[in-house]
Formats: structure tokens, sequence, C-alpha cells
């Protein structure tokens, strides 16, 4: 009788804070999420990067062809995922660029730049750009975003995902990764290049 009368308590509690969080406003994103700026404002997103040391989940993301593209196909290979909302925004195409000049002289390595953008557009995007040295990918069809946690969940660009790098070695281990704090900052190349190094 007791240990029924323990659990309708501890039962009772949880829906109790259940509710306040929806009285206060605050979504679960934001109690589970990581809590980054836009243009000073604070947003969220679904989840937190996966910690150094674990093993990349695996993904499959969309090719400027339309053809599949997994991790599994860069394995043995360093491979540094360069993450942002849209290529058609200054930060954005910046680091694409930044990333594919020094993409140019590294060897064993991959460089995915990722976003919801259509791959048409990213594709347009690399033939105007000039853009070789980085393969763009598409997360239009896919649960990238929720599975590395970086789909921002509030906010006016809720649905596309944040700014972040992720860097995994040739072993499939994450060796660095950093969430952008603020959507208008360039990511640190230098300290995702050094990862690899």
């Amino acid at each position: 009788m007791i240990g029924v009368q323990n659990s309708a308590q501890a039962l009772k509690i949880f829906f109790l804070s259940l509710a306040g969080l929806f009285i206060t406003g605050v979504t679960l994103a934001q109690t589970t999420g990581t809590a980054i700026t836009l243009g000073g404002k604070t947003i969220h997103t679904v989840g937190k990067l996966p910690a150094v040391g674990t093993a990349a989940k695996e993904v499959t993301l969309t090719g400027i062809d339309l053809k599949d593209n997994t991790l599994a196909d860069y394995k043995g290979k360093y491979v540094i995922m360069n993450i942002f909302p849209s290529v058609n925004t200054g930060v954005c195409s910046k680091s694409v660029r930044k990333f594919n000049e020094d993409a140019a002289g590294l060897t064993n390595t991959a460089v995915l730049c990722i976003s919801k953008d259509l791959p048409f557009a990213q594709k347009a995007f690399c033939g105007a750009e000039g853009i070789k040295n980085v393969v763009m990918l598409s997360d239009f069809r896919t649960d990238f975003g929720n599975s590395y946690g970086v789909q921002i969940a509030d906010g006016p660009m809720k649905g596309l995902l944040s700014r972040a790098v992720i860097v995994v070695n040739p072993e499939g281990k994450i060796v660095y990764e950093q969430q952008v704090p603020e959507i208008g900052q360039e990511p640190d190349y230098a300290a995702a290049l050094a990862a690899i190094k």
C-alpha cells in the first residue's frame, strides 16, 4: 500500500512539473536543447551536439545529384561537417567558401556542407561560386537535424539547422564539435582544422 502511495505521489509531482512547463510557455526543447542566439535574441535547438569521444551516428543526406550520401561513404577519412541554416545567407555562404578553400590543402579529409537547402539551390550556388572541394548535402528529406541536435526548435528560423561544426576521425569517433552560440557568427575554422592534424 505504501509503495502504491509513493508511486502515485511521484506521478503527481511529474505531471505537475510538466504542467508547469506548459503554463510558463517553456518547451521541452528549451529544457533539453541548446540555447543559442539569433540577432541577440535567444532561440533553442532540439538537442545538444553529440559529445567528443562518442561514435558519430550514421546519417543519410541528399547530394546535389539527388543521390543518397551516408557517413559510411567517407569511412577511413576525417570528416568535417559544416552545418548551417541556408547557403543563401551571407555567413553561411562565407563558411562554405572558407571550408572550400581550406579543403583544397587537406588530405584524407571530406568536408560536408549540410543545410536544409534543396539540392538544386546548393548546386546553383556551387556552380556560381566555383565550389569544388566540398560536398554539398541537404537534410530536406531526412532527420539529421534531430538526430544531431542541430535543428532549430523555435523563433523565426524554426525548422532550419543551427550553425555548428563536427569533426569525425577515420575511426568514426567525434574529435571536435562546436555549436556556434550566435547564428550570425562564423565557426572557429582554425579549431576545426586543428582537430584533423
